[in-house]
């Protein structure tokens, strides 16, 4: 029988492999990847024959609330698991083509670019110029123009069962926790699949390519909705924060008014006086700090390290864990429940100014030592002597935690 589109059963079947993969949470049927997996074959047939034939109807979109960290929630639309395999089908056809014409310095949610060369490359340009505009997109994912989005889309494809289906995930109604249905008339879900390349493709008209075409002597660099652009002057960062809150604002957009501002670079000129001299931006903190060359002097630089905000993030993660409380556990427990997490951290917030860790990781120090005090009885009211135990068991077995490792730290008594 012959299909209206032709659609391969292998994508579908490496699409269900990345979702699965990938892990997340039950949509709107409750169904989990366990349940898919009763009757895969099934199940992926019935995804191609619908998508092959046109008759593909996703469900609705699972409405599910997580704490901001500037405060607040942010819904995310959550995907069921059919629809997300689905999803990861236009993704694989789609993506290839799109991203060989996106920005070379737009780094969010794109093969073989990461966060770490966005911060990376901005290091390098905060040392060439003086002043920067950093930009944030008020609501980036709820608040995109369809019309605009499909416009945009027809330029890099003309499948007609990937518009089709594109427009169909873009009018699918949110299903709040109470179950009532919300009809959905701009954006795209935050937790769908398909959503970040949409946003990528949709910003690389908005922003990406009308600087390249109006100011391309304007570096940048941009992560989904996050930015910064740099500048030689101060007037000329004023006048450009102005024509992109324009620009924007044309394209049914809005920059968020709190997170955007001008900042100064010039950070080893004793005579510029600024109001704003640091800003964050992908969880490091760009600011004057004290660095030392490799003959061993020192000198000032305008440098990203862990920011205040990531490092409050991560003590209140590590007081989640409850380390004291579980004196059920050995060392070894902890090693395994927690080391990969200050593996992650480690390997992100250390390539650059990793000493700025040193306090977070101190932190989780002191928390063992009270968990020694908590679990053997002869340590009880005698911290220090807690502390002098846990240093000698950093001392023969480093690999427990990966800081005592490879920082060479030792556990503080605090």
């Amino acid at each position: 029988m012959t299909k209206s589109f032709d659609i391969s059963k292998n994508i579908v079947w490496q699409a269900y492999k990345r979702v699965k993969a990938n892990k997340g949470v039950a949509g709107v049927d409750e169904q989990t990847m366990s349940d898919f997996e009763q009757n895969l074959k099934g199940n992926l047939y019935k995804i191609w024959n619908r998508m092959s034939s046109g008759s593909y109807l996703p469900p609705a979109v699972k409405a599910v609330a997580i704490p901001k960290k500037s405060g607040g929630t942010r819904i995310l639309g959550i995907p069921s698991i059919s629809d997300r395999i689905a999803q990861t089908v236009v993704k694989t056809y789609l993506e290839p083509e799109m991203d060989n014409c996106f920005h070379p310095d737009s780094y969010g949610y794109r093969p073989g670019k990461s966060a770490i060369q966005a911060v990376s490359v901005t290091r390098r340009r905060c040392w060439k110029y003086g002043w920067l505009l950093e930009f944030d997109i008020k609501g980036a994912f709820d608040n995109i123009d369809h019309l605009l989005l499909i416009k945009a889309l027809k330029i890099h494809t003309d499948s007609d069962w990937i518009l089709l289906y594109i427009k169909r995930w873009l009018e699918a109604p949110l299903q709040l926790t109470d179950g009532t249905l919300t009809a959905r008339r701009m954006g795209t879900p935050q937790g769908g699949v398909i959503s970040p390349l949409l946003m990528n493709l949709f910003l690389h008209y908005v922003f990406d390519k009308w600087m390249q075409t109006h100011y391309p002597n304007l570096p940048f660099a941009r992560y989904a909705d996050d930015g910064v652009v740099h500048c030689k002057t101060l007037q000329e960062t004023e006048r450009l924060k102005k024509v992109l809150e324009n620009r924007f604002k044309e394209c049914k957009l809005e920059i968020h008014p709190d997170k955007t501002k001008i900042v100064c670079c010039k950070g080893n000129k004793s005579w510029i006086k600024y109001p704003t001299m640091k800003f964050e931006f992908l969880g490091f903190e760009f600011r004057l700090r004290t660095a030392r060359t490799r003959t061993g002097n020192l000198f000032a630089c305008f440098l990203p390290a862990i920011s205040p905000t990531a490092a409050k993030a991560i003590r209140k993660e590590m007081r989640s864990w409850r380390i004291p409380n579980r004196s059920d556990k050995s060392i070894e427990d902890l090693s395994h429940m927690f080391g990969a997490s200050l593996m992650g951290w480690m390997n992100y917030y250390g390539h650059f100014y990793k000493s700025a860790m040193y306090p977070t990781l101190y932190n989780f120090n002191r928390k063992l030592v009270r968990w020694v005090t908590k679990k053997y009885k002869r340590f009880r009211r005698r911290p220090r002597r807690a502390h002098y135990w846990l240093g000698r068991i950093a001392h023969k077995e480093p690999w427990l935690f990966p800081h005592w490792k490879i920082y060479g730290l030792k556990p503080s008594a605090g």
